[in-house]
């Protein structure tokens, strides 16, 4: 008794199967989680540390050196960068995908503690943090409000919106723009702005001022009384809480009078920096930029956040707004129901197929309820493993709908042919169970065969689409089930002869007289085989001309509503300037396109979270009803016409298309010197730039080490302020005091704490010559200009001094130009750099070029292993490796036929299209096992020589393969008119099978034959293992 033969005789048992089948998917359905891709716990770290006043060159030499060197030994660093400028340290550790983010952050941690006390003294304490894998926000809110000035509401978010924004489950790191020297934004500070003339006049000094807010602004624990039987608590007023308190603080008594903070110094409740600020719509606000959890639900973060910014509204001060200007969980959402959208219609699509193939319901029956039995039981498996539902994994069940079908129609034609040829509808079942046994198992073990080495070899294709290919390998499993215990039962019952209507003849006409034709047709080819066999290897050898004419990048842009505009200004421009080009930005750029909903700019920040005074991130939020407008054709627009706006180089790019790449233009070359130092790779950088220009191929580009900064040296004659009695450490605390802006000490407001900075108001330090004219009090009491002992040297400096794996280097960014692929941009750095790097210099990638150059070779190696599981697979299975290798000669038809609309410019060459590529090798190979299994058998039965057994074969499949091939491509047509978020990405894959199954099928329907009677193997008995 054949394994099959009791699901046919007893149908209670298959439905029972099925149902089981089916509803452990069903309820496993409503349990799994929802992710715009599958988890890849990509994570970003960022270390970040204060030294106020401190040059990008001595920030560099004492922070990020000694930093770099500690971090760098943490285990999981894909690769590091860092940026020392004015008087902060920034190091940005991109860790490999799936390692442990808590773990790497913890890591960092206790690496950094290695060396604080290694740093110098008056450096804050490095702030650890981490967050998701491209830095990018999942929502932005902003508030504003008439009567509320920047540092009012920034303490209303702090106190009472953030605290309950970090409480959402999912919630990662909360940010408040503008940002400010601290962690909580640009809140309140109490600045102490000194007045050099009236410290000299009453013989104050800096230091003094300093120390006395330290001693007299003192945070006491006194601890408490305790008796036997009673104990009280003690507080003690040894702390300042007003600027009217701070006022009043005595400084220093001469001469028997007190001389206090109020009379050598304004003292204001102000902001942190006067550097940084935030325009949404034109207007000023305050936003909070709300990043969610590596491995989190987006649209549970996103639904938990709007619930408590509901809360929040009725205890809002009034006259104050809050709303969403930006919530990326919308895209995630469109873009899952665009692709439910896709499954529907390649349900329908694929059912109408095979009735028009079939030309009877009766027949359709049996496919239609294999579907939800595979499709749905299928789920439980991904349940099990842990998967969730995403764009990935659901468009794994659009392109799986062809599969599934594909066994049942297979066996749904066998069987009404044996009852075509008299049998009765039982027998056929059993007789068709048994005659395809083996090739259901063939076809979809190959299938598995192809998918499995992507769960195994890492990196971004291994993360992002394992969950893909498991969908797809649980699908063909459940479905080779359904196919050998449903399909077969099914048809026994609902197949009958002589039932058949006009359709069904009509369509068993088309097909004989195809048949015959094809039959013809295929004999006469077979006479010329070395023909056949050499247009095979032409098609062959034409696949490396269209892979070389083709364009290729990471992977589609994606439509996902936001685009940003980096802007950089004159290196001496103040926040007043950036806020009259803000406005300048909005008028002539943001307000120009129709599909915004929202715009922003936040000032003082620049790519990666770089706190400069002269750069500005903004953006354009676009409506989620925009008809056809992409986000690629808006950020073309908004590149337009910021080449317009003067004084400002502007970029504008989006989102990065995969999770794990920091937000930034497409472009990251990076080129790092290991002894030439900053200046060589400045030359050799503006060289690459205006080559690159030049080009044409770059919309725009640029370079971020630029020596336009100008450099105020301060040069001490050491004998003449020895001769005073003064030491470095005297005026180098005097003038970290009037100069540095670094804080003292907090006061409390309001049961909060906040910072106290001492500094010289900017109109008493706004030009070098004021500098000269402050005075520095001696051990002898007297007050000496500074100009008796120091003068004054300007030089050209960076504004920041970026590194890339501890290196010093040069970060080239680039958006390419309309019709520009990622692929030709990077080639043409590449080469060009090659001509003119010198010796030491190194070429690397960050941000998504870096995924780009990883992912190529990743896939080649996943396509060879893939090809060399089938081989073997099949070997196994047909006891030859020839067969086998017959099999595999229309693998590379169908790879031309996939490439052709690619090398014709329609799409490019990237991981989605690669990925339909991997697919391929599964899609055609079940076509080339019918035709060979079947080719066997007839060379053992009927003892045929090869040319006739594939003759034969060929024709008596041909009408399950066109079928099956038919149900593939019409599951995979609705990809090529997608749209939504993801819609460039679906059309890749879709039209890659769609191109490569159409061509390679209809290609290789004489190809196989012709290579079977080159080199196939002859059978010279029956195989009754392989056939039952």
């Amino acid at each position: 008794m054949h394994f099959t033969e009791p699901f046919i005789r007893r149908p209670i048992l298959a439905i029972s199967l099925s149902l089981v089948l089916f509803f452990f998917g069903l309820r496993s359905l409503g349990l799994m989680p929802i992710t715009e891709y599958p988890p890849t716990h990509s994570s970003m770290i960022t270390v970040t540390t204060h030294y106020f006043g401190a040059t990008p060159k001595t920030v560099n030499a004492f922070i990020t050196a000694p930093l770099e060197k500690a971090v760098g030994q943490a285990p999981g660093i894909n690769y590091m960068t860092a940026v020392s400028e004015d008087g902060i340290s920034i190091l940005t550790l991109y860790m490999r995908m799936g390692e442990d983010p808590n773990a790497a952050l913890s890591q960092v941690q206790s690496k950094v503690n290695t060396v604080l006390n290694q740093l110098p003294k008056g450096v804050m304490q490095p702030v650890v943090q981490e967050m998701s894998g491209s830095g990018a926000y999942l929502m932005l809110l902003s508030y504003h409000g008439k009567g509320f000035n920047q540092q009012q509401i920034t303490d209303y978010l702090t106190r009472v919106v953030q605290p309950a924004i970090q409480s959402v489950p999912g919630v990662g790191l909360t940010s408040i723009l503008p940002p400010g020297t601290g962690p909580n934004g640009n809140t309140y500070a109490m600045r102490v702005w000194l007045n050099p003339q009236e410290m000299a006049v009453l013989g104050i000094t800096p230091a003094q001022v300093s120390t006395a807010l330290k001693q007299n602004d003192f945070v006491a624990a006194v601890g408490r009384l305790r008796g036997q039987y009673t104990a009280v608590s003690l507080s003690a007023n040894t702390a300042l809480h007003s600027a009217a308190e701070f006022r009043n603080l005595v400084v220093a008594t001469v001469h028997g009078v007190p001389i206090r903070l109020g009379q050598v110094a304004k003292v204001s409740l102000g902001a942190q920096t006067y550097d940084s600020s935030v325009m949404v719509d034109g207007q000023p606000a305050v936003n909070i930029g709300i990043q969610q959890a590596p491995g989190s639900n987006a649209l549970k973060v996103s639904q938990g956040i709007q619930k408590a910014m509901a809360q929040l509204d009725s205890t809002m001060p009034p006259g104050m707004q809050g709303y969403t200007i930006y919530n990326g969980a919308q895209f995630v959402k469109s873009s899952l129901q665009e692709v439910e959208v896709n499954i529907a219609l390649a349900l329908l699509v694929v059912i109408l197929v095979i009735y028009f193939f079939m030309g009877s319901w009766r027949a359709l029956i049996v496919p239609v309820l294999a579907i939800p039995v595979a499709m749905v039981g299928a789920v439980t498996i991904l349940h099990a493993l842990g998967y969730t539902l995403n764009l990935l994994t659901l468009l794994a069940m659009v392109l799986a709908i062809g599969l599934v079908v594909d066994d049942a129609i297979i066996v749904v034609e066998n069987v009404h042919r044996h009852i075509e040829n008299g049998a009765t509808p039982l027998h056929a079942a059993l007789a068709s169970a048994r005659e395809l046994a083996s090739p259901i198992l063939v076809m979809a073990t190959t299938l598995v065969a192809v998918f499995a080495p992507m769960a195994f070899i890492g990196g971004l294709v291994g993360h992002l689409f394992s969950e893909f290919a498991f969908t797809i390998v649980a699908t063909v499993l459940l479905s080779m089930v359904a196919a050998l215990t449903l399909a077969p039962m099914l048809a026994s019952r609902v197949l009958k002869a002589g039932h058949e209507g006009r359709m069904v003849h009509l369509v068993d006409h088309v097909f004989g007289r195809l048949k015959a034709l094809y039959g013809r047709t295929l004999f006469q080819s077979l006479r010329v085989w070395p023909a056949t066999v050499t247009l095979a290897l032409i098609l062959t050898v034409g696949i490396y001309f269209l892979f070389s004419i083709s364009q290729s990048e990471l992977a589609p842009p994606a439509n996902q509503g936001i685009v940003y505009v980096n802007g950089v200004a004159q290196p001496t421009a103040t926040l007043e300037y950036m806020n009259a080009y803000d406005s300048y930005l909005t008028k002539t750029v943001f307000n120009k396109i129709d599909s915004r909903s929202h715009s922003f700019a936040v000032n003082g920040v620049g790519i990666g979270g770089m706190l400069l005074n002269n750069e500005v991130m903004a953006g354009v939020v676009l409506k989620p009803e925009r008809g056809n407008v992409t986000t690629q054709q808006v950020k073309e627009k908004v590149q337009k016409l910021a080449e317009q706006v003067p004084g400002m180089k502007l970029s504008a790019f989006g989102l990065p298309p995969l999770p794990g790449a920091a937000v930034g233009l497409p472009v990251q070359f990076v080129i790092t010197s290991t002894g030439g130092g900053y200046h060589p790779l400045d030359a050799v950088s503006g060289k690459l730039v205006q080559e690159a220009r030049a080009s044409g191929l770059f919309s725009f580009v640029c370079k971020n080490l630029k020596y336009n900064n100008q450099i105020q040296e301060i040069h001490i004659n050491r004998q003449m302020a020895a001769s005073f009695g003064l030491s470095m450490a005297d005026i180098g605390q005097n003038l970290e005091t009037l100069l540095g802006g670094n804080y003292v000490n907090y006061f409390d407001m309001d049961g909060l704490s906040y910072r106290v900075v001492p500094q010289v108001p900017p109109a008493l330090r706004a030009n070098p010559d004021f500098l000269k004219a402050y005075t520095i009090k001696t051990p002898s009491g007297a007050q000496v200009p500074l100009s008796t002992f120091v003068s004054l040297q300007s030089r050209p400096a960076p504004t920041f001094l970026p590194q890339f794996q501890q290196l010093p280097a040069v970060f080239i960014q680039a958006n390419p130009a309309p019709g520009v692929s990622l692929g030709q941009a990077l080639q043409f750095l590449r080469d060009h750099a090659q001509k003119i790097l010198p010796a030491g210099d190194q070429i690397h990638y960050a941000g998504v070029s870096r995924q780009y150059m990883h992912q190529g070779s990743a896939l080649v190696v996943t396509f060879a292993f893939a090809l060399l599981m089938v081989l073997l697979l099949l070997a196994a299975q047909f006891n030859s490796f020839r067969d086998a290798l017959v099999v595999l000669t229309a693998v590379p038809v169908a790879l031309f036929g996939a490439l052709l609309p690619i090398g014709l410019g329609v799409s490019s060459v990237n991981i989605y299209s690669e990925v339909g590529m991997v697919m391929l090798i599964g899609l055609i190979a079940k076509q080339g096992i019918l035709i060979v299994q079947f080719a066997r058998v007839m060379q053992a039965e009927k003892h045929f020589d090869r040319r006739h057994a594939v003759v034969e074969a060929a024709t008596l499949r041909l009408r399950p393969i066109l079928m099956t091939v038919a149900a593939m491509i019409a599951g995979a047509v609705p990809l090529l008119f997608a749209s939504g978020g993801n819609a460039d990405a679906r059309f890749s894959m879709g039209l890659v099978i769609v191109s490569g199954l159409s061509f390679g099928s209809l290609v290789s329907l004489f190809v196989i034959p012709a290579f079977y009677v080159w080199f196939g193997q002859e059978v010279r008995k029956p195989e009754r293992d392989l056939v039952g």
